[in-house]
């Protein structure tokens, strides 16, 4: 199989999720996703062979679970480093996904390049989410171009999504919940329509850290709010939710 000729390099890891169901390759000292990225993964929900764009696909982690939940979708990934997209590109070899994952080296400001308009049922994404001029940018490009608007804001990663969107397609974000306002508004701008939202909160006495959306491209106005999600329990351990996430086998076709 593929799988068996992937090459992890001497400064990367093979992380296991899902009792060995997935594998992601990742800098040991680089980009490596964080807790954001497996909660945007399960708040997705995909129809029957969905064509899915996965904006600023970095590691393909999200790519990779999504691939592995839904298991007649197709999945491509749009990554502006090189670098991380070779990575990727061996993540969807080691898990023997080539057939339905693909990564593509491309910059979200430029879909157009390589996408048809309105080709995609759903668009999925984790933007950076740190202006410019807030706070010290990490001297590691992977991660400064993962968490500040360096090459991308949220207005081009929209912009996106508006173009590749089919009518009544869906797009999934995650997003700073300080920032939420300024999403909500920019998503209209884009006709997505704001419909599901969830907030999560570190824990059950502090304030929301993430907001969670589900837009609909040309969707009507109404809003389902979820319960809220929180990341800690009462000992400091992960909640029973985010055990049961990380630990989530359930498929669907």
């Amino acid at each position: 199989m593929d799988h068996e000729n992937v090459v992890i390099e001497n400064d990367e890891t093979a992380d296991i999720f899902f009792n060995d169901g997935i594998r992601i390759i990742q800098k040991n000292s680089g980009y490596r996703f964080s807790v954001d990225s497996m909660l945007l993964s399960h708040f997705v929900t995909i129809k029957k062979d969905s064509r899915v764009a996965d904006l600023g696909s970095g590691s393909s982690v999200i790519s990779i679970v999504l691939a592995y939940r839904f298991t007649s979708s197709h999945i491509e990934g749009v990554e502006i480093q090189e670098d991380l997209v070779d990575m990727a590109r061996r993540s969807v070899q080691l898990n023997d996904y080539q057939n339905r994952v693909r990564i593509n080296h491309c910059d979200v400001k430029k879909v157009d390049r390589i996408f048809e308009p309105k080709s995609m049922d759903m668009v999925v994404f984790n933007p950076p989410y740190r202006k410019i001029d807030s706070g010290r940018i990490n001297d590691n490009q992977e991660r400064a171009v993962a968490r500040h608007e360096v090459k991308g804001a949220l207005t081009d990663f929209l912009a996106a999504a508006r173009y590749l969107l089919k009518d009544w397609g869906s797009a999934f974000i995650i997003y700073p919940a300080v920032r939420g306002a300024g999403l909500f508004y920019h998503m209209r701008k884009n006709s997505i329509e704001p419909k599901k939202m969830r907030m999560v909160h570190s824990k059950l006495s502090s304030r929301a850290e993430f907001i969670l959306v589900e837009g609909t491209k040309g969707g009507g106005e109404e809003l389902f709010v979820m319960p809220p999600l929180f990341i800690y329990g009462e000992d400091d351990g992960y909640s029973a939710e985010m055990k049961s996430l990380f630990k989530d086998i359930s498929r669907h076709r």
